[in-house]
């Protein structure tokens, strides 16, 4: 398993590497692990919009609902469309093949994005894509120019345009993409789908550390223990040596 996770890692990092794009302020995710309710919202939007294309190989579904707090029978009805097993690793049905003749390039597994490129990027590039006509898809995205892939969230947040400005670059002015501005055509408010970014932001980041919570629970118990049993060698240490003082 091990073996396994280390080669998608290093099979992400080529893909990610590409998807850098300029220095563009990040914005803040603001994730919260402890908030079921938001992963829950996470995975419905995943199962529904990304996982047509990109998949989550090291995960299990089953594993995903009894963490997020989902009845295994509603999420097998609900959140698993091609007939898997609760028990299979949540992936898609589209050959690499085909995917690379789309979209230019196979979408990549999102099992570990969020440890690869952090949450607040995340959630920067959902929130990032406005119209370009010059693209394949019709979309291009500030923090990953030339993107290939269509803006699957557009009927949620509507076509977004963009916000340009000056800017000099080595002595020349050039316009810049600095922000979008959606065109009020999608389902969801600004706020509400600030929400739904956040939320599959969230997801994710559970996704790429399942046993993160556990681990942080683990930890503080190990600290309080290894306090308490400081505090005893030190008043048994003292009790040995009172008397050679």
């Amino acid at each position: 398993m091990m073996k396994k996770l280390i080669i998608g890692l290093f099979a992400l990092l080529p893909t990610f590497a590409m998807a850098a794009g300029p220095s563009v302020p990040l914005m803040e995710a603001g994730n919260d692990l402890t908030d079921k309710a938001s992963l829950q919202r996470g995975a419905k939007l995943f199962m529904n919009y990304c996982l047509g294309c990109h998949q989550m190989q090291y995960q299990r579904y089953e594993r995903t609902f009894r963490d997020i707090g989902i009845p295994t029978d509603i999420g097998q009805q609900q959140l698993i469309f091609d007939g898997s097993k609760v028990g299979s690793h949540i992936k898609n049905s589209i050959k690499k093949e085909d995917a690379a003749k789309w979209f230019g390039a196979a979408p990549p597994d999102l099992t570990l994005v969020a440890r690869v490129r952090g949450t607040d990027w995340i959630y920067t590039y959902l929130k990032s894509f406005y119209k370009d006509e010059s693209r394949p898809f019709g979309v291009n995205n500030i923090i990953f120019p030339s993107v290939g892939m269509p803006h699957v969230l557009q009927e949620l947040q509507g076509l977004p345009t963009p916000i340009t400005e000056q800017v000099d670059e080595h002595g020349h002015t050039v316009t810049k993409v600095v922000g979008t501005q959606t065109d009020g055509s999608g389902e969801l408010s600004t706020d509400e789908y600030d929400q739904a970014a956040r939320d599959i932001t969230n997801f994710l980041a559970y996704v790429g550390e399942p046993s993160r919570l556990e681990s942080e629970a683990i930890g503080y118990k190990v600290l309080g223990f290894l306090v308490i049993l400081f505090i005893l060698a030190f008043f048994l240490k003292k009790e040995y040596w009172r008397d050679v003082h």
